[in-house]
């Protein structure tokens, strides 16, 4: 049996870093008992893996020995998170902390100390020191996912770390040295950002070591039975239900579905039709049923006119804020700026997407 084989019932989400804000020169042990590692987890096993994935599979079970730079693309909702956790867990850095952070989940200036750290006093509100996700991950592996919404000043500074393994907090001017491992994960085509001068192209080559490439649901309908099954008795069972019974018809409807959202989509939609279910036979909802039927508005408010154009923007911009293709560039909005009338107006973005 191979290690991905022994891999497989152990692989699952995790819950966030909790916040570090108030630690002051805490030692290493203490921080890293903090961490994701010390916190329960949601296990969930990898399927498809004798189907769709088998050959991906094969590849993380290669590199993950390695201290090699992984690059997982794919669309949204394919399970990049996934195969970032098989890496780490199937490497030598299993027993060391596995640091996610989203790149995409707040404004530059904040990711920066979300990253790096940060001194006492190093900005307006900075009132303790904060410890970053590459020390918390030393000797770990640090999950960038949303590498693509990476502002272009901190690009430099990832690469340097990537490069040299060396670092300064910010308002800090000690060089700190780390060994993380980095797996980045994006549903985004990076070769047309360097292109269109919105990635750095040595930093694109040096994340591009080791690419992974994870195919779309509609490309692996084989796998669309397993997971149907497998996301049922998950559901089943932390519902307390017994569902012994998917009709036959269902399971074609749901494999001749393109499901945009992939994975995510179909677990969700799966969830839904577990709470429906009745005398153990599992209660198919139509797809098409589960999206909310567009609110028409006769006279709308000023306020509704700024939202519906801030929220088109957005879209248009695949929920992307900053560079030149942003949803404030769209708008002739600084960056900041669109954030604060997001935040007032109440616009975030779909599960499916980032959030900023």
């Amino acid at each position: 049996m191979s290690a991905v084989s022994n891999f497989a019932s152990q692989i699952g989400g995790y819950r966030e870093i909790a916040t570090l804000n108030t630690t002051l020169c805490a030692p290493d042990e203490a921080i890293v008992g903090k961490t994701e590692r010390a916190q329960p987890s949601f296990v969930e096993t990898i399927v498809g893996r004798r189907g769709g994935l088998r050959s991906i599979l094969t590849e993380v079970e290669a590199v993950a020995p390695t201290n090699a730079t992984v690059l997982i693309s794919g669309e949204t909702g394919t399970g990049k998170e996934v195969i970032a956790r098989a890496i780490h867990e199937l490497s030598p850095r299993r027993s060391r902390n596995l640091v996610k952070v989203n790149c995409a989940a707040m404004p530059a200036g904040l990711l920066e100390s979300e990253l790096f750290g940060h001194e006492r006093g190093a900005f307006t509100g900075a009132f303790n020191s904060h410890v970053g996700r590459f020390a918390l991950a030393d000797r770990g592996t640090l999950f960038l996912d949303e590498i693509g919404d990476l502002p272009l000043e901190l690009q430099p500074k990832l690469l340097r770390v990537l490069q040299e393994r060396e670092f300064e907090a910010v308002g800090s001017t000690r060089t700190r040295r780390v060994d993380v491992r980095v797996v980045v994960a994006t549903n985004r085509d990076l070769r047309q950002m360097v292109q269109d001068r919105e990635f750095r192209e040595d930093l694109y080559y040096r994340l591009n070591t080791f690419p992974v490439f994870l195919p779309p649901l509609r490309e692996r309908k084989a796998d669309i039975p397993e997971f149907v099954r497998y996301f049922v008795q998950q559901f089943a069972d932390s519902m307390d239900k017994t569902i012994h019974t998917i009709p036959e018809e269902t399971m074609r409807s749901l494999v001749r579905q393109p499901w945009p959202g992939n994975v995510r989509e179909l677990q969700n939609y799966v969830a839904r039709g577990v709470i429906l279910s009745t005398d153990g036979v599992f209660e198919s909802v139509p797809p098409e049923e589960c999206a909310p039927a567009p609110v028409e508005i006769p006279n709308p408010t000023l306020e509704h006119k700024v939202r519906l154009e801030i929220q088109a923007a957005c879209q248009r911009a695949n929920w992307k804020l900053g560079g030149p293709r942003g949803a404030a560039a769209r708008l002739g909005l600084k960056r900041t700026t669109l954030f604060y009338k997001m935040k007032r107006l109440g616009i975030t973005p779909p599960a499916d997407h980032w959030q900023d």
